[in-house]
């Protein structure tokens, strides 16, 4: 058997664990620069709010019903999601990290316990522990334990656990998951399948392998099978090696001068370079993009990018800012307001498969060594808290975030002072 738990509207339950005021009362999370609704707590979706919603359109509404608005605080869920994974492993070895606020668990090995109660136990205990409630399903596929999920969710959300262990229940789930609700089933395949007539996923079922197969390609045979009770999704429990990584983000008010987009373009490219040396990886080509506000028609409008060739793939911060500065130069024009700059890093390969030039220069043993020494300080005293000068100070182009709550569990001066 497999379970997946799933966090509660993560990010609104995240901003309540240290402030019990909020609950009970309509909590919404914004997206970066507090654009538009991106979570919402139970008391915010009974009153309308959308999820997508523009911040701005809705501050009315907001003040009248005593909504309570945050911006993002990733430090925050970051930590706490940690929190939550740590305690899922106390009970089971087999864990697979989905995104921030999910998980799927091996349950084979627990053939003579009681499935429900031992969802019933670690959902206790993460309630206990961290304060955030989640739903558990549990069936005999991923696939069909993301309906249980759903289902606890939905219908049993004050028990929050629902498990699919007989022939009844899965049958009842199947009639009762409407199409679009399949995990996996978009937008195209929901249209394709509503013409032959299939509606719900006990519809999908009935299908012949040999039709899903030829219409939905081999995935959507999969998708089948795990419908049917046939494990066909494999485990990944340890997240595969990124491909390519990409880091943009829009800045906090529009920017003309080079320098703090340059001081922005350095952290983005130092964020990457953490992560390829994370996963022991090097970049053999990067591009970088620069672009106006499309929504200011009263603005010129500029949109470029180019891409580099490094001569030696690399994944040392100071190396690939250098880079990365010097396509900037390549693209940047004055007289524009800017309202975004990113990276992106193509053409991965492992660090023990690095093809060294003949005309290398680079200290790699020294830069090697800085990295690691960089990376632990970082690590063990707190983020960026040794950089390049590069990277600057001044952040003009930090996000707006004009609502954020404290990073209670990860910054020293913002831990909660409890008055007895």
């Amino acid at each position: 058997m497999i379970a997946i738990v799933d966090c509660n509207n993560f990010y609104a339950s995240c901003e309540r664990v240290f402030n019990p005021k909020l609950e009970g009362k309509p909590v919404v999370v914004l997206s970066n620069n507090d654009g538009c609704v991106v979570a919402r707590s139970e008391e915010a979706k009974e009153l309308g709010i959308k999820m997508g919603a523009l911040a701005f359109q809705m501050e009315t509404f907001f003040n009248e019903n005593n909504v309570s608005v945050f911006s993002s605080n990733y430090t925050l869920y970051g930590s706490l999601s940690n929190r939550v994974m740590k305690t899922l492993n106390q009970f089971v070895e087999e864990i697979e990290i989905y995104s921030i606020d999910e998980a799927f668990l091996d349950l084979t090995t627990y053939t003579n316990e009681n499935l429900f109660d031992l969802a019933v136990r670690i959902r206790n205990t993460i309630k206990t522990n961290i304060g955030i409630y989640v739903s558990i399903g549990i069936a005999p596929t991923k696939t069909l334990a993301k309906m249980a999920n759903r289902y606890a969710k939905k219908k049993v959300r004050q028990i929050g656990v629902y498990v699919l262990d007989t022939p009844e229940k899965i049958s009842h789930i199947l009639e009762n998951t409407l199409i679009e609700d399949i995990w996996g089933i978009g937008s195209q395949h929901k249209k394709r399948l509503e013409l032959i007539g299939v509606k719900t996923a006990a519809d999908f079922s009935k299908l012949s392998n040999q039709y899903v197969r030829n219409t939905m390609t081999i995935v959507g045979e999969r998708m089948l099978k795990e419908i049917q009770g046939i494990p066909c999704i494999d485990w990944e429990l340890e997240p595969p090696p990124k491909k390519g990584m990409c880091c943009a983000r829009s800045f906090g008010k529009l920017l003309s001068d080079k320098k703090d987009i340059t001081e922005a373009l350095a952290n983005y490219t130092h964020s990457c370079a953490v992560k390829l040396r994370k996963q022991k990886s090097c970049v053999k080509n990067l591009s970088v993009f620069l672009q106006t506000n499309i929504h200011r028609i009263n603005d010129k409008q500029y949109y470029k990018s180019v891409s580099i060739n490094l001569p030696t793939a690399t994944n040392a911060s100071n190396e690939l800012i250098k880079y990365a500065v010097m396509a900037l130069d390549h693209i940047f024009k004055e007289g524009y307001n800017y309202k975004k700059v990113g990276i992106m890093m193509n053409d991965l390969i492992p660090e023990t498969q690095i093809q060294f030039g003949l005309f290398d220069n680079e200290n790699r043993e020294r830069n090697n060594e800085l990295m690691k020494v960089l990376d632990k300080c970082n690590s063990l005293f707190g983020k960026d808290l040794v950089k390049f000068a590069t990277q600057g100070k001044n952040r003009k182009w930090k996000l707006k975030q004009e609502r954020l709550s404290p990073c209670y569990t990860t910054n020293l001066k913002e831990i909660l002072t409890i008055k007895i």
